[in-house]
């Protein structure tokens, strides 16, 4: 063999190794492009969640331990009013939150664009009518004051209270995000006054009667014995449930959350600190 077709035996050679080199990084590259990289989010172990403060506390702390069984740290953020747990999960300060139902999150959708979704039921707390001066609601005089919370869904919430007791009517066709322009008979001349939810069980003393959400009853020292009246249970539009953003709905630790949720151990946790006021919902 010459030495020309030597050195061209080995140049061809060597274009061979290194077009099987370039083949091979290549099939490397698009095989790490396929194949599938575990986000941060379905590796998550420690998620926040929003709760108001006060007697869901007790609650959570149960499902804190039932998640830490599960691999998930729950971390609970405490709220003090209802606007502020769904602007902190809109934003993403927190993973998730515990405190509504679903007529307050349409309306909340409606006026603030939220991308927030339900994902578990927790309870339904139904809403009463409350009175330390008269011993039933058929009892208040004419123009008797009745306080109710001020926040679209709870306020048609309460009206159906008082349509229920007979004490107004309203308007054929009032949805269930009713307010007092929507009454149509006011039998009673009852004096409606629109209150924020957190205050209106705290004004019970200066009023004849208020329609206060149970949780607030709680915190203001409202005990069953004042409620004279109470919004029916079956059918409960009124669920209370775990939300997350729209895009985190099927991702692992929402599914592990509200397993820690819902379970034996939490439920009897619920019914010693709610005492029968709040029901288990799912």
């Amino acid at each position: 063999m010459t030495e020309l077709s030597t050195t061209l035996e080995r140049w061809l050679r060597g274009a061979i190794t290194r077009r099987a080199g370039l083949a091979a990084l290549a099939a490397a590259v698009l095989a790490s492009i396929a194949a599938p990289v575990p986000t941060f989010a379905e590796d998550k172990t420690t998620v926040k969640v929003g709760i108001m403060s006060g007697e869901d506390e007790d609650v959570w702390r149960v499902v804190v331990a039932e998640g830490a069984k599960r691999g998930l740290t729950i971390e609970t953020v405490l709220f003090n009013d209802y606007t502020q747990p769904n602007e902190a999960l809109e934003r993403g300060e927190i993973d998730a939150n515990a405190f509504q139902h679903r007529p307050y999150l349409d309306n909340q959708i409606e006026a603030h664009g939220y991308h927030i979704v339900p994902v578990g039921y927790t309870g339904v707390w139904p809403i009463g009518l409350y009175s330390k001066k008269y011993a039933k609601a058929a009892d208040l005089p004419d123009g008797a004051v009745v306080g109710v919370p001020n926040d679209p869904s709870n306020e048609g919430r309460a009206l159906r209270v008082l349509q229920d007791e007979g004490l107004i009517r309203l308007e054929d066709g009032a949805g269930i995000l009713a307010t007092v322009t929507d009454i149509a008979e006011n039998a009673k001349n009852l004096e409606i006054k629109e209150l924020d939810a957190g205050i209106v069980g705290r004004s019970v003393e200066d009023l004849d009667a208020a329609v206060v959400n149970t949780d607030w009853a709680l915190k203001s020292g409202l005990s069953p014995e004042n409620r004279i009246a109470q919004e029916k249970i079956a059918d409960n539009p009124y669920r209370n449930f775990i939300a997350v953003k729209t895009e985190a709905k099927d991702e692992p630790w929402v599914r592990t959350l509200v397993e820690s949720y819902q379970n034996d151990t939490v439920k009897a946790e619920f019914d010693r600190v709610y005492k029968g006021t709040g029901v288990s919902a799912y």
